[in-house]
């Protein structure tokens, strides 16, 4: 079941400036990936219970344990500005 598929208006929505040459291939390829979502689709899986990840998978997350971690000098060494013990950065939002 070949699918009709405006491909102007798909390259207009996507502000981008093809080829005839280039809208022919995509009219052409856009095709083939719709009707593949549709066999998809079709695919009978009511016995299928939705799941996040394909393979059961159960506390995958590491300990927490505290570690010694970098000083405030080593940590602001690379900064290119300072002040009072933080990085400086430009104010973005303004006070009333």
């Amino acid at each position: 079941m070949p699918v009709d598929i405006d491909v102007d208006h798909v390259a207009r929505l996507a502000r981008l400036a093809l080829t005839p040459e280039e809208k022919e291939r995509f009219r052409v390829q856009l095709g083939l990936i719709l009707e593949h979502a549709e066999k998809v689709r079709e695919v009978v899986a009511g016995d299928v219970s939705p799941t996040a990840h394909p393979v059961p998978r159960s506390n995958v997350f590491r300990e927490d344990d505290p570690e010694p971690s970098l000083s405030n000098e080593e940590a602001l060494a690379g900064a290119p500005q300072v002040e009072a013990g933080r990085f400086r950065v430009p104010r973005i939002v303004e006070q009333e």
